[in-house]
C-alpha cells in the first residue's frame, strides 16, 4: 500500500522512544506550517508510553499543541475508564500544554449530546470547511481488529456524515462512548497505529496482509492524503510475511 510504513522493534521499550520523535518531529512541522500542533490520542498502553518517552525529549515545548480524544468513554473523569483522566494523571501534568487546549468531552450530557457538542469543539479548534483535519492520530488496535471506538460489523464503520458519533451498544465495556468517524480518522494528516503483544498477531496478519484485512476497521483506515505508520513489535509482527522496516535505535522518521 503506497504510503503504508510497517515498523517492527524488538519491544515497546524500543518502539517508545521513535514513537515519541515522530510526535515531536509532526509537532514541529505542523507549528512552522499552521501555528498549532493538532494531535488525536487514544488510550490504553498508549498512556503509559507516550507519559514515559514525550517528557523524556529534550526540548520538547508544548505549548502550542492541541489535543483531542479519538474515542472517549462516558464516565467520570475520575473513573479508571476514562481515557482523559488517565492522560491527566499521566502526562498532561508533565508537559507544558495549556489545558484549555485539551478537549475533553462534557461527561454530564446523554451520549447524543455529547458526541454533538465534541463536535463543535474540534470544529472550532481545527475549522475548516470540510472536516476537521488533525495533524496526526495515535490509535490502538483491539484483538478483534477495532480501533477508535469502531467495532467490527458496526453500523458506524458505515458512517459518512458525523464528525463524532455516540454508540451507545459497545461489544467492549461500557457501553456509551463516543467516536471519531472514519471520514475523520482518514483525514489527518499522519496516522500511526501502535500495536504490541503476541494476542495481536492474528489479526495484525488479516488486517495488514490478508484478503478479509477490510472486514476489520483497522484496516479501513488509509488516509487519503497523509501518512500510515504501524509500530508494532515482534510478537505482535510474529506472523508477518510482508516486508517490514526494523529502525535503529533513535530512528528519525
Amino acid at each position: 500500500m503506497p504510503g503504508r510504513r510497517v515498523l517492527v522493534f524488538p519491544s515497546s521499550a524500543e518502539l517508545g522512544p521513535v514513537l515519541a520523535q515522530l510526535v515531536a518531529s509532526r509537532a514541529k512541522t505542523a507549528i512552522s506550517s499552521r501555528g498549532q500542533f493538532t494531535l488525536g490520542l487514544s488510550g490504553g498502553s498508549l498512556v503509559s508510553m507516550l507519559s514515559k518517552e514525550l517528557p523524556a525529549l529534550s526540548d520538547l515545548d508544548c505549548s502550542k499543541w492541541v489535543a483531542g480524544f479519538c474515542d472517549e468513554r462516558l464516565v467520570p473523569f475520575d473513573d479508571p475508564e476514562s481515557t482523559y483522566g488517565l492522560y491527566t494523571k499521566q502526562l498532561f501534568s508533565k508537559i507544558n500544554i495549556p489545558e484549555s487546549n485539551i478537549l475533553a468531552i462534557d461527561q454530564s450530557l446523554p451520549v447524543d449530546k455529547c458526541a454533538e457538542d465534541y463536535t463543535q469543539k474540534l470544529k472550532k479548534a481545527m475549522p475548516s470547511d470540510d472536516l476537521p483535519v488533525f495533524d496526526m492520530l495515535l490509535l490502538g488496535m483491539g484483538p478483534d481488529g477495532h480501533t477508535c471506538s469502531l467495532f467490527p460489523d458496526h453500523p458506524l464503520l458505515e458512517e459518512t456524515e458525523k464528525v463524532v458519533a455516540p454508540i451507545s451498544d459497545s461489544p467492549k465495556p461500557p457501553p456509551q462512548r463516543v467516536t471519531m468517524t472514519l471520514p475523520v480518522v482518514n483525514s489527518a494528516r499522519c496516522v500511526a497505529f501502535v500495536s504490541t503483544g503476541g494476542s495481536k498477531a492474528p489479526v495484525l496478519k488479516e488486517v495488514l496482509e490478508g484478503r478479509d484485512g477490510p472486514a476489520f476497521p483497522a484496516a479501513r483506515v488509509v488516509p487519503s492524503q497523509g501518512e500510515l505508520f504501524w509500530f508494532i513489535d515482534d510478537p505482535a509482527a510474529s506472523a508477518l510475511t510482508i516486508q517490514v522496516e526494523r529502525p535503529c535505535s533513535g530512528a528519525k522518521l
